[in-house]
């Protein structure tokens, strides 16, 4: 398939523009996109994703608008083609195209992100939008953190569902010669063929039981015929599926599999979507699902990064990813761009809550002289006795000097870390109720970030340092409720898999961005270079 080409000239009078010019405000998404959509979005920007002959696809100008617009209000697939044909305004943001502009079927969304998917930059349309502000001079070197759960779009399943999914997953992932020697060794009379529960009655402990043993049972069995065998890589990624929920929920009482009394760490919560995970926003707040991870410039309040992780993973872990552009800058290509650069570059500051103070991070913004302005817990201590603070810790001396005076050495870890333990003494000191109590005294852990840590609590608590955040940091969170304002596609994802739902995060994220631009009042020049009319 060819890549298609945006008509140039609408109609003269069945052109949308006239009907929409002066009915919809200049800083609409739709008026943006009806001015800017060949600049930003052009069709050659899409070419590598087609073939250079063949029948000629539907414009992917056309498509990337849609695409927009279809994330910025929430609508599947159908609605969004729908929503095309019929609402005017969606024609005149891509480029005032004619009344009678045909539309087309909802297959060419999902293929267009399939296309997206297997090439070299899936990201493009946001990379598009961040790059458009860059040029306007809207980004710049400060960034502010955060993020938010992506609920997944499949149901939790429970122990049972788990397992008879994931051996149904695996038969049907098997050839016909492997599939009948698996079901040889099936040892229960469940045939695996529906998704629904065995009939049995639920009230009853000992079925309940049983029917968990028999059902891990087959599952075992299955894997035993599999074993030393090399297997295609759907018959293999099944089998590996099947195995991870046999081990994570269960237990072996004698000879009997139960229920294990624990939650594994990194439990896979559905065979149907294996990478979504458990996660905490906050310790009340639990969901089932993804994080997505924006990064935001705060003055402009332009989406610069985005990302996305496993419910389960920490906030810290993807904002190197996010913030690659100020930790690692791209490099003028002479040494005179360079020290111009040099001279004018402003130090980089970043904003985070308590969620990125962790001391990878902190010493990672340190090595690349960030100003960090990342919030780090305070230190504390069970029933209210000294926390870590209290303490005087000197890392060039080694040692540690406590409430009552008393230094200990630090005893050094491989991880360059370490340990001061001030010992019995504990028991004499007159402090030691309010300290310790601990037989064998109190022990400070210096983790190997300590330097970057203490340093961020002291900063925390400092009132100027503090009115500074808060007066930044807040914007994030706005930007992040805009993304999640919808339900559908915002706060649930529309897809199942990491990669899609991170493709669709990032293609929100381009949404918001546009409509952003727009207000601050967004026009390309006739070089081909960016700028803003509005304040």
């Amino acid at each position: 398939m060819a890549v298609g080409r945006t008509p140039m000239q609408p109609g003269l009078l069945s052109s949308t523009a006239g009907f929409c010019e002066g009915r919809l405000a200049p800083n609409s998404i739709y008026t943006v996109l009806h001015r800017e959509c060949r600049a930003l979005f052009p069709d050659e920007m899409f070419a590598d994703l087609f073939a250079e002959d063949g029948r000629r696809s539907v414009p992917p100008m056309i498509v990337a608008v849609v695409m927009v617009l279809q994330r910025l209000e929430g609508l599947s697939d159908r609605e969004a083609v729908e929503r095309f044909a019929f609402d005017v305004r969606w024609k005149y943001a891509a480029g005032g195209l004619d009344f009678d502009h045909p539309g087309f079927v909802h297959t060419v969304l999902v293929d267009m992100r399939a296309r997206l998917a297997a090439s070299a930059r899936p990201d493009r349309i946001f990379e598009r939008t961040v790059e458009v502000a860059a040029q306007a001079g809207l980004v710049g070197r400060r960034r502010v953190l955060d993020s938010a759960p992506i609920y997944d779009a499949v149901a939790t399943q429970d122990t049972i569902t788990l397992i008879r999914s994931a051996v149904r997953g695996l038969l049907r992932a098997a050839d016909h010669v492997l599939r009948a020697q698996l079901r040889a060794v099936i040892s229960s009379e469940d045939t695996y063929t529906s998704a629904g529960k065995p009939a049995i009655d639920w009230t009853d402990p000992a079925e309940r039981e049983a029917l968990v043993d028999s059902r891990a049972r087959d599952g075992y069995a299955l894997l035993a015929v599999l074993e030393g065998r090399v297997l295609g890589q759907e018959t293999d990624q099944a089998a590996r599926l099947l195995a991870t929920v046999l081990g994570q929920d269960l237990e072996q009482d004698g000879n009997v599999f139960k229920i294990a009394r624990k939650v594994a760490r990194d439990r896979v919560i559905s065979t149907v979507d294996p990478e979504a995970r458990h996660g905490h926003k906050t310790v009340n707040r639990s969901f089932d699902g993804y994080k997505g991870h924006a990064a935001e410039d705060p003055d402009s309040e332009i989406v610069t990064a985005t990302a996305v992780t496993a419910g389960n993973v920490g906030d810290a872990e993807p904002a190197a990813e996010l913030l690659a552009d100020v930790l690692h800058p791209a490099t003028p290509a002479t040494p005179a761009e360079q020290a111009e650069q040099a001279e004018q570059a402003e130090q980089a500051e970043v904003y985070g809550d308590a969620a990125y103070g962790t001391g990878p991070l902190l010493a990672e913004l340190a090595r690349a002289d960030v100003k960090v302005m990342v919030k780090v817990q305070a230190a504390n201590a069970p029933g209210g006795r000294f926390s870590k603070d209290a303490f005087v810790i000197d890392l060039a001396a080694g040692q540690v000097t406590c409430p009552n005076q008393v230094t200990t050495p630090i005893r050094p870890h491989r991880d360059g870390g370490g340990a001061a333990r001030f010992g019995a003494g504990c028991a004499t000191c007159p402090l030691s109720a309010q300290c310790t109590t601990a037989r064998d005294g109190r022990v400070i852990s210096i983790g190997p970030h300590e330097e970057h840590l203490a340093q961020g609590r002291a900063h925390s608590a400092d009132p100027v340092w503090l009115a500074a955040y808060r007066a930044t940091r807040p914007k994030v969170e706005r930007k992040i409720a805009h993304l999640m304002r919808r339900r559908h596609g915002g706060r649930r994802a529309r897809v199942r898999g990491r990669v899609k739902v991170g493709a669709d995060f990032s293609l929100l994220a381009a949404a918001a961005n546009i409509a952003r631009l727009g207000v601050l009042g967004i026009m390309s020049t006739a070089g081909g270079n960016w700028t803003i009319t509005a304040g």
